[in-house]
């Protein structure tokens, strides 16, 4: 019953927790993130892509929208 209950904890965090924080790791970050940081933006994606993929219809990456003043 534990490893059942360790299984399904640790299958949360990786499909679910983790991506939720790299998704606002990469919003805060993304247009000011330096090279190597953007290397580790890129592996953090490869490595948690199915959590991510769970997560994308529900992400929204769009810039805001600008005001523009007359």
């Amino acid at each position: 019953m534990i490893v059942a209950l360790l299984y399904l904890v640790l299958a949360g965090a990786y499909l679910l927790v983790i991506p939720i924080a790299v998704l606002l790791y990469l919003k805060q970050r993304w247009y000011v993130a330096s090279s190597i940081e953007r290397v580790f933006m890129y592996f953090l994606v490869f490595f948690f892509f199915p959590g991510l993929l769970v997560l994308s219809p529900f992400a929204n990456f769009r810039p805001q929208r600008r005001q523009v003043q007359v």
